[in-house]
């Protein structure tokens, strides 16, 4: 029997948190509205403003959409 992972350090943000800071400040640096993203990705302008609010969870697929749109890869989006 194997003991469970230790839970997550208190003070690290969550995972939406970090995509969240991650998703404004790539679009700031490119100057693209949530709307020009939602393009770029063909997710709804709706969505991606969900999601930056940290009240949507997002599928990794979605995820892929928008790391192509910003030509990073999924796990810089989910870097602090």
């Amino acid at each position: 029997m194997s003991l469970p992972p230790p839970p997550p350090p208190v003070n690290q943000p969550s995972a939406r948190a970090i995509l969240a800071t991650n998703l404004v400040r790539l679009r700031a640096e490119r100057h693209w509205s949530q709307e020009e993203l939602g393009f770029a990705t063909g997710l709804h302008r709706t969505f991606i403003a969900h999601v930056e609010r940290e009240a949507r969870n997002i599928s990794i697929d979605n995820i892929e959409k928008i790391a192509k749109a910003f030509n990073v890869t999924c796990s810089q989006l989910l870097t602090g």
